[in-house]
């Protein structure tokens, strides 16, 4: 294959990647296009995160305090109803205090007070006064005012942004909210946010750090405690970034929202049960309480599925919505989250990918290690993905390439065995074709004749052959020489060509001779045709190689399957004795029978 042959291929494959990006690109404008590559999208996300949350290490200072089915259980036995009175969480924080934890946060709402049992309210309410380390819920929501009046937040719960700001959409963006109650809020400026919200599968991948909530902003439950740990009374949001200091930055998507970084599945973090806690304070089990939480950052909440607060995460279907807090401070903690790159990155990403596996394609002759080469290719991009978010933090999307890299080899790989189709029937072509008549060669005439003999012995399908020699041939090659010569045979050819059908055989069958096997035929319709084009010859004016235009003549011989034998070299000899005695008779006529 020539240079410039190899240089027309490489850019009909390179249109063709074009096309298919094209045509991806295209197919992106559509929303159930776009819904199938983000489902699956997310689908490998967590597969990975499956993956390489097992090499990962939770915050061993991050612990829970479980409201487990055992403690449901023992708090139905000895109090008879859930919520517990505020009087046991305020001995149980109490308690708990002695060990000295960092923070006690509460993944519970405390909305409205007790009016049957104010005193617990007051307990609890002076609990929180007096303890400085303890963090409340609140969550929001798009009630209307009919529903829920909605309520001016105190400006003591609103995060400080030093600069820059986050676009509103809702994910970030709400009209009413749910309050811890008002007597716990004058006490306290320890209140964060809640709300999760899940992608359309069901799945919860993000998290929003920072709310909006009448013009103003206010943290998420564990970023404000995460400001808190770090020292810092503020943020600055830069280029979708919350930056809390140089070391603690959470990057946000399109959503505004972080893309978490999961550390496996339930009970990550380490489970106290809050009925041995209540237990160890009433048995003044100080050494418990101190193995348990001392110099710990507590996070109190629900892990009974009968309370309800379960979640489904890329590594879990059933995790804990304590966790999965506990899990957005530990991602703070650990500058740990993911980052997604950008569409153009991944675009760019499967364009490579491309290239390289249609280059392969293109170079490699076989089949096996062409398919082997496509699903060791998915195979390592997939490895690599993974290896990339495990170190590096990234999701790169392994579908659209995938995708990319699976179209390109098919269309491709049909382009090039159709490239070789043709390549092989050209070849066909010019090892039956006369190259000087462009008729078919004395060989292929051979094959066609025992096909029309057992056509005609299987189904009885009659044809018949007419055999023509141009008369005089020798003498005029001698007087106006062969390239005038040539010229006669190339247009008595174009005359056989024009004056037979496309089902007709016409050859050159050696020298001046030529033959056309006219399928479907019988012994009148062939010399009919013969006639034919005995006369369009002698009416035709030949121009030669000088211009000059003369006139010829031929002579032809006819035969017929089954009247003049039935094997082909019978019915040749026939036609051939045909045409010898044209000759003998004056040549320029059509002989039939001998």
């Amino acid at each position: 294959m020539n240079n410039s042959k190899k240089f027309l291929i490489y850019i009909i494959y390179a249109m063709i990647v074009s096309m298919l990006f094209g045509l991806i690109l295209w197919l992106g404008h559509f929303k159930v296009f776009q819904e199938f590559i983000t489902k699956v999208e997310q689908n490998s996300f967590d597969l990975r995160q499956s993956i390489i949350s097992k090499y990962k290490k939770a915050n061993n200072d991050i612990v829970i305090l479980a409201v487990d089915d055992a403690t449901y259980e023992y708090i139905m036995d000895k109090y008879g109803s859930w919520p517990i009175s505020r009087q046991i969480w305020s001995e149980t924080v109490e308690g708990i205090e002695i060990a000295q934890p960092k923070f006690i946060i509460f993944d519970l709402l405390f909305v409205k007070p007790n009016l049957n049992d104010v005193k617990a309210d007051k307990s609890f309410i002076n609990t929180v006064k007096n303890n400085k380390n303890i963090y409340l819920s609140m969550n929001f929501d798009n009630y209307s005012d009919e529903i829920r009046k909605s309520k001016q937040l105190d400006d003591k719960l609103k995060l400080h942004i030093d600069k820059g700001s986050l676009k509103d959409n809702e994910y970030i963006t709400f009209i009413n909210s749910r309050t811890v109650m008002d007597e716990l809020a004058a006490v306290t400026k320890n209140i964060g946010i809640i709300n999760v919200t899940r992608d359309s599968d069901g799945i919860i991948r993000n998290t929003t750090p920072i709310f909006k909530y009448k013009g103003d902003y206010y943290p998420n439950l564990s970023l404000a405690v995460a400001i808190d740990l770090l020292g810092q009374d503020s943020v600055s949001i830069e280029d979708s970034k919350i930056i809390i200091d140089e070391n603690h930055i959470i990057p946000l998507d399109f959503t505004q929202r972080a893309i978490l970084n999961w550390y496996g599945k339930s009970g990550t973090y380490r489970h106290t049960p809050l009925w041995e806690v209540i237990k160890a304070i009433k048995d003044q089990n100080t050494k418990y309480l101190d193995e348990n939480f001392k110099d710990k950052i507590v996070y109190v909440g629900t892990t009974a599925t009968s309370l309800s607060d379960i979640k489904s995460v890329p590594t879990e279907s059933n995790m804990a919505g304590v966790e999965f807090h506990a899990t957005f401070l530990n991602n703070i903690l650990d500058n740990n989250f993911i980052k997604k790159v950008s569409p153009k990155i991944d675009l760019l990403i499967s364009i490579i990918l491309c290239f390289i596996v249609g280059y392969y394609v293109l170079k490699t002759p076989s089949v096996p290690k062409t398919i082997f080469f496509l699903f060791a290719s998915l195979t390592l991009y997939a490895i690599a993905a993974t290896v990339i978010m495990s170190k590096f933090n990234l999701w790169i999307s392994v579908v659209l390439p995938c995708i990319s890299i699976v179209a390109t080899f098919i269309l491709i790989y049909c382009e090039k065995y159709l490239m070789k189709s043709k390549d092989y029937e050209q070849t066909y072509k010019l090892a039956v074709t006369d190259g000087l008549t462009q008729l078919y060669n004395h060989r292929y005439f051979q094959e066609q004749m025992i096909n029309q003999v057992n056509n005609f012995e299987r189904y009885g399908t009659v044809f018949s052959l007419i055999l023509i020699d141009i008369d005089f041939f020798k003498k005029f090659n001698d007087t106006y020489g062969h390239q005038s010569g040539d010229c006669v045979l190339k247009q008595v050819a174009s005359i056989l060509k024009k004056n037979s059908r496309t089902s007709d055989i016409a050859c050159r069958y050696g020298g001046e001779e030529m033959s056309i096997i006219l399928t479907n035929t019988n012994k009148n319709e062939a010399v009919i045709t013969a006639e034919k084009i005995c006369n369009t010859v002698r009416n035709n004016k030949f121009v030669l190689a000088n211009n000059e235009k003369v006139n010829v003549t031929i002579s032809v011989g006819v035969a017929t399957v089954g009247l003049n034998g039935t094997k082909p070299q019978e019915i040749i000899e026939y036609s051939d004795k045909c045409l010898y005695k044209a000759k003998e008779s004056g040549r320029n006529q059509v002989v039939y029978e001998v």
